[in-house]
């Protein structure tokens, strides 16, 4: 019995249109690039859309027919943010920051708190908040993450026993600087992905993807910086 929810296989045809869609996307993007009149060309922005869609459509169809995938990949092609809304001349902007980490290393993460908590008890007689570092994991990273600035945190992770998981950067552009205070109880809700100018993300899922087999041992960092659309 045939499976009627089952997607229909697509035809030689629809393999040859999407071949040739990828062809006419390939075209208007160098056309785009030949024509662009600055770094931020948004016409640039929307023709790598139109090709990373076209390529994406063409490799789904070819590997659904033939069983066969394309040599190339574009990054980004399965998240990219939607096209650019914002200003064309933004007056001010907001830079978004995620970074994870793992405690591997708890001793070392509570050793270095209760330094940084002997140094402040020894200036300021305060010996309560040394003792309750000494046993919470909680309370260090709050001595930590009070004590240095998070960029800092990040150049020197393992010092203070955690490991470094995926981050992104967005800078988002906005008309105007909003009034004091007025976000901090949400600071991420207001995001708006069409305000996106431009993104940076760290995963080890990028060199999953590109590392050569033979190269598995090695433990590096991806990058891609996806502009704003």
């Amino acid at each position: 019995m045939s499976d009627a929810s089952a997607p229909a296989q697509p035809t030689a045809a629809e393999v040859r249109a999407a071949a040739e869609a990828v062809k006419a996307a390939l075209d208007r993007h160098l056309e785009a690039v030949e024509r662009r009149t600055g770094e931020d060309d948004p016409a640039v922005y929307d023709a790598f859309n139109a090709l990373a869609a076209a390529a994406e459509a063409y490799d789904e169809r070819l590997y659904d027919r033939y069983d066969e995938v394309t040599p190339f990949e574009i990054p980004g092609a399965d998240d990219s943010l939607p096209p650019y809304a914002g200003p064309d001349e933004p007056n001010a902007l907001s830079v978004l920051i995620r970074r994870d980490y793992a405690v591997v290393e708890p001793q070392r993460l509570l050793a270095q708190a209760q330094r940084i908590a002997d140094v402040d008890r020894d200036e300021a007689a305060d010996r309560t908040s040394a003792a309750v570092v000494g046993t919470s994991v909680h309370a260090a990273l709050g001595v930590l993450f009070g004590e240095y600035e998070p960029d800092e945190i990040a150049s020197r992770h393992k010092e203070f026993g955690l490991e470094e998981g995926d981050s992104t950067l967005w800078v988002s552009a906005a008309d105007e600087l909003p009034e004091p205070g007025e976000w901090l109880s949400t600071p991420f809700d207001q995001a708006d992905p069409e305000r996106i100018v431009c993104r940076f993300d760290v995963s080890s899922v990028f060199d999953e993807d590109d590392v050569d087999e033979d190269l598995d041992d090695l433990d590096t960092a991806g990058t891609t910086g996806l502009p704003g659309r």
